[in-house]
C-alpha cells in the first residue's frame, strides 16, 4: 500500500498495512518564505519519510489588519483581501510547489487558521476582547469578512495548489474565556463557514482543536464540526484517543504524542518524543497502536513539535508504526 492509499483509507476507517505518521513544525527565519520554506519542509519530508505532510502557514501566521482599525466602530470598515492579495497570493504558491514535489506519492494538507485566531493575531488579544464588549456587532462584521479570505484561500489551496485538504486549527475554547453560548454567537459562525466552504472541495479536512497555551478547552464547542478527521491536545485535555474517538463521533483521529504546548512559562519541553530512547519512543509507538486499534488512526502530535527536535526522532517513530 502505498501512501496516498495509506492515508485514504485512515481517513475512511478502512484497513490499512500501517498506521500512517504525520508530525510537522513551525519555520522561522528565511525558512518562512519562498522557495526556502518549500525546500525546508521538503528536506523535513525526505528526513522523515512521513506518510503525509502538513505545510505549515509560516510568515502568513498574521492575517493584516490595518492599522487604522483603533475603535471597535473601525471594524466596520474592513474589506476582503481577495486572492491577488500576497497574504492569500503567496500561500497558493507556496503549497503548489510542494504539491508539485511530492503530491502523487503523499497527501499534502495546509494549516489555516480559524477567523477568530487571524483576528487575534493581526491586531491583539486585549484589542479584540475588550472590543467585543464594546461593539459586539462590528467584531462579528471583521470575523465574517476574514471568514470569506480564509474560505477562499482553503478553495484555492485546493483548486490551484493541488492539496488534499487543510488542517483547520480552531482556538478559543478555553473554559475560562467564553461561556458555550457566547462562543457558539460569537466565534462559531465563521468557523463554521470556512470549513463548510473547503468541505465543498474536498472531504479529506482535518480539524485541529488547538491547547496551543496549555489550558483545557470546552471541547464540546467543536464536537460537531464537520470534518473528516480530529486531532486534540490528547496529554492537556486528559482525553485518550480511545475515549475522544467515542466523543467526537467515530470520526478517524490524528494524534498519541506530548509534543509542543506554546506557553511561554514552560521552560521544559515536556513528552516522550524529546526525552526518551530510541527504544522507549518505538515501543511507545508500537504499544499506542495497540491500544487504539489500526482503525481510522492517524499518529500525530497534540500540536506542533519544537524546531529543534532531530528528525531522527520522528523517523523512529514512522519505523516503528511499519513495523505493526
Amino acid at each position: 500500500m502505498d501512501k496516498r492509499a495509506r492515508v485514504s483509507n485512515a481517513l475512511n476507517k478502512l484497513p490499512v498495512d500501517h498506521v500512517p505518521v504525520g508530525m510537522w513544525y513551525h519555520f522561522s527565519g528565511a525558512e518562512a518564505e519562498g522557495e526556502d520554506c518549500v525546500q525546508a519542509h521538503l528536506k523535513y519530508y525526505r528526513e522523515t519519510d512521513l506518510d503525509f505532510l502538513k505545510v505549515m502557514n509560516d510568515g502568513a501566521f498574521v492575517y493584516p489588519i490595518p492599522e487604522t482599525i483603533k475603535t471597535p466602530e473601525d471594524w466596520w470598515r474592513l474589506k476582503p483581501l481577495g486572492q491577488d492579495h500576497p497574504y492569500i497570493k503567496d500561500q497558493v504558491w507556496r503549497a503548489k510547489r510542494i504539491v508539485e514535489e511530492i503530491g502523487q506519492e503523499r497527501f499534502v494538507f495546509y494549516n489555516i487558521f480559524a477567523p477568530f485566531t487571524c483576528i487575534r493575531a493581526g491586531s491583539s488579544e486585549a484589542m479584540v476582547m475588550r472590543h467585543l464588549k464594546e461593539n459586539k456587532p462590528a467584531v462579528l462584521h471583521a470575523l465574517d469578512i476574514i471568514a470569506q479570505d480564509q474560505a477562499l484561500l482553503c478553495e484555492l489551496l485546493i483548486k490551484e495548489a493541488g492539496c488534499d485538504g487543510v488542517y483547520f486549527c480552531v482556538q478559543g475554547g478555553e473554559k475560562d474565556r467564553f461561556t458555550l453560548e457566547e462562543y457558539k454567537e460569537i466565534v462559531q459562525s465563521s468557523d463554521l463557514y470556512v470549513l463548510e466552504h473547503v468541505n465543498r472541495y474536498s472531504k479529506n479536512n482535518i480539524l485541529h482543536c488547538c491547547g496551543w497555551a496549555g489550558a483545557k478547552n470546552n471541547l464540546e464547542l467543536w464536537k460537531g464540526y464537520p470534518a473528516k478527521c480530529v486531532n486534540w491536545a490528547v496529554y492537556v485535555e486528559e482525553l485518550p484517543i480511545p475515549e475522544g474517538r467515542f466523543f467526537f463521533g467515530d470520526k478517524a483521529v490524528l494524534g498519541g504524542f506530548e509534543t509542543l504546548h506554546m506557553n511561554p512559562e514552560l521552560t521544559e519541553y515536556k513528552g516522550l518524543l524529546y526525552s526518551g530512547t530510541k527504544e522507549e519512543i518505538q515501543n511507545y509507538t508500537k504499544e499506542l497502536i495497540g491500544f487504539c486499534g489500526k482503525r481510522g488512526l492517524m499518529l500525530g502530535g497534540d500540536c506542533t513539535i519544537a524546531t529543534f527536535l532531530d528528525h531522527e526522532r520522528v523517523r523512529w517513530v514512522v519505523e516503528a508504526a511499519r513495523e505493526v
